[in-house]
């Protein structure tokens, strides 16, 4: 099990850790609960986080979600399933020479790939290095297992995914997960592809529980807002 620390100089992308007081944090606190109250319709142990295309910010929600859960006292694992273009060992400013791929080729245990955090209850898998053929190990009864291994291990498990119009690889990890949250760039994502998008993941076993707008202005001086608007 590996140790990732990082200094606390500036935000970046992890404004929930950094700045916990700030109005950005506040709205991820709000998603949070919004999640919870989902949660009454049944088990959300495992949360994926995708989006329409790249470059909305999914990486950043997800990250900055597994912190205020993990503040909440639950065991948090955060996963990078983007195999094909992996970012959040970017973001922890860590490693990325085993993680998933690792366990989806047999290369590797469960817990040999986790790397602590410098915030508490909250654990890293990164991506592993870039698999050559990222469909079939994500589409493998491994992928399901390793989602199962982290759901016996963690109150909470959080899957950064490709962008969904992109690649298959976001679908099938859906069919695999209890929730899903599309993230929007407020401004820059087309209205026909999210709905597009939504559309794709209403059609799988997960549940979409709404949208997370990413970017959008606001009138006060903090600049930007993130929420989520329940679909169902």
């Amino acid at each position: 099990m590996n140790v990732n620390m990082f200094r606390k100089k500036r935000p970046g992308q992890l404004i929930t850790y950094f700045q916990k007081n700030s109005s950005f944090s506040e709205e991820y606190r709000t998603l949070r609960t919004n999640i919870s109250l989902s949660k009454s319709g049944g088990r959300m142990r495992s949360l994926l986080v995708t989006s329409a295309e790249s470059g909305s910010g999914k990486s950043m929600t997800a990250a900055n979600l597994a912190v205020v859960m993990a503040q909440q006292g639950k065991k948090v694992l955060l996963m990078d399933a983007n195999i094909r273009k992996p970012g959040l060992h970017q973001i922890f400013k860590t490693e990325n020479q085993q993680g998933l791929t690792t366990l989806l080729t047999g290369q590797g245990d469960f817990l040999e790939v986790l790397q602590n955090t410098a915030i508490d209850n909250l654990m890293l898998m990164t991506s592993g290095p870039v698999s050559p053929n990222p469909a079939d190990v994500i589409s493998s009864s491994e992928m399901e297992s390793v989602i199962d291994q982290a759901e016996e291990h963690f109150d909470q498990v959080i899957i950064d995914s490709p962008p969904l119009l992109a690649v298959t690889d976001a679908q099938l990890l859906a069919d695999l997960c209890d929730g899903l949250l599309l993230v929007v760039k407020s401004g820059s994502t087309p209205i026909d592809k999210v709905r597009k998008a939504a559309e794709s993941l209403t059609e799988t076993s997960g549940k979409l529980l709404g949208v997370v707008l990413n970017n959008r202005k606001k009138k006060a001086k903090d600049g930007y807002s993130y929420f989520s608007n329940s679909t169902r």
